[in-house]
């Protein structure tokens, strides 16, 4: 695995000297690398196509073929992306906290780069163009390591990036990517201490629980996302049919879209039979009570913990407020739940009692993200509660120093 400590160690080195570089000259570093990826569009869609081409001889389900696609309109998106968040804030060097003590101590304490931070990920090659540009932003290295089914375009585009932040005077060993795509090479990575500083891992619960129980190097925990819309029995019935609709059709492959709906008995008889309607295409399963009103599969215990990521919702059937969020509590992965409700009282229950990261009353769940939140692009969605939880934009890739500065008191 010398590859994998090579670039790592290069990632280091590189480290120390962007983390004491100034905004401007990072933010022009963003600029370029957009504008290099509008200019390398033709080059990123041929190499994405040749994962594309992969997946679809292996059978990949629509839904991640749509999660692994770029486009004009998507690596636009991720310039756009690099735009945004050079417009941003800077937070490094903010200064959070001062205080004079009796001896004539100053303290203070001020936001500092995280150093090295590796990001395992599945499939999503616009992750590989955020993570990057939150990293060059607040002064961190960043050593990426992407899935098989997304390796000709990861390559690609940090070829593109790299090239461009090195032309903007950042160090080209800023931006790493592990191109071996080997568990070997991931468990390797998962085992750097005191070369990368975290670890934030991106994809499926399967990939998320490796990195958690196999790394030695500090991890973030982001991404699964077993999402609950529940539509209450004072619920405006278009509204809830508009917000599942959009929660699990818009992109069912991403960490936001929902993967239960719950529904109150008073309102099963009237909005089953419309949802069944507006979600077609979508493969239910339901518990006996959802059946006894639509004719969908009978759903599992284990459908009401999974992430399907794919045209597949579970459905039931609840008699109260107490059930929808003893519901969430027990299935959900802490990440973004939804009440439709006019009942004011019933929506500050619902945001009071639900253990996640976001909680939503009318509205869909699809708005967890940087962007949707005004951060930015995010490096990913943090379902703990350590250093940082929801989306994790600029200031959640910081951690703080402390500045002491004194006349030569000893204690």
């Amino acid at each position: 695995m010398q590859h994998v400590l090579d670039k790592a160690k290069a990632a280091k080195a590189a480290s120390v000297v962007l983390g004491c570089m100034g905004s401007a000259k990072k933010n022009a570093a963003l600029l370029a690398m957009a504008q290099a990826l509008r200019g390398s569009a033709a080059y990123i869609l041929a190499e994405n196509e040749k994962d594309l081409a992969a997946g679809r001889e292996k059978g990949t389900s629509k839904a991640m073929l749509d999660r692994l696609a770029l486009s004009d309109k998507r690596i636009e998106s991720m310039a756009e992306g690099l735009e945004s968040v050079a417009q941003l804030d800077d937070p490094v060097g903010e200064v959070i906290h001062t205080a004079l003590r009796p001896n004539g101590l100053s303290i203070g304490a001020k936001r500092v780069p995280l150093g090295v931070v590796g990001i395992i990920y599945e499939a999503r090659p616009n992750v590989t163009s955020d993570a990057a540009g939150l990293c060059v932003k607040t002064g961190n290295a960043v050593v990426l390591r992407g899935g098989s089914d997304a390796i000709h375009s990861n390559i690609a585009v940090v070829n593109v990036l790299r090239g461009a932040a090195a032309s903007a005077g950042i160090p080209e060993d800023a931006i790493q990517l592990i191109d071996d795509t080997s568990r070997e090479a991931a468990t390797y990575m998962m085992g750097l201490n005191g070369i990368i500083d975290v670890l934030i891992p991106r994809g499926g619960a399967g990939l998320i629980q490796s990195v958690v129980k196999n790394a030695t190097v500090p991890v973030i925990e982001t991404g699964t996302g077993n999402c609950h819309v529940y539509i209450d029995e004072s619920a405006d019935i278009e509204m809830g049919l508009n917000i599942i609709h959009n929660a699990k059709m818009s992109r069912p492959s991403v960490c936001n879209a929902a993967e239960t709906l719950l529904v109150h008995e008073a309102v099963a008889q009237a909005f089953l039979p419309a949802m069944q309607k507006r979600l077609e295409g979508v493969e239910l399963r339901g518990c006996e009570k959802t059946r006894a009103v639509i004719g969908v599969k009978a759903a599992s215990e284990d459908d009401y913990y999974t992430e399907y990521n794919d045209y597949i919702l579970a459905v039931k059937v609840v008699g109260s407020l107490d059930e929808a969020i003893a519901h969430i509590n027990r299935y959900g992965t802490k990440h973004s739940e939804a009440i439709v409700t006019e009942s004011y009282r019933n929506a500050e229950a619902f945001l009071e009692r639900v253990d996640a990261a976001a909680v939503y009353v009318n509205a869909s769940t699809r708005f967890t993200d940087g962007n949707e939140f005004g951060f930015g692009a995010e490096i990913g969605i943090s379902t703990q509660k350590l250093h940082a939880r929801g989306p994790m934009g600029l200031k959640e890739l910081t951690t703080i120093k402390y500045i002491i500065r004194g006349s030569g008191q000893v204690r």
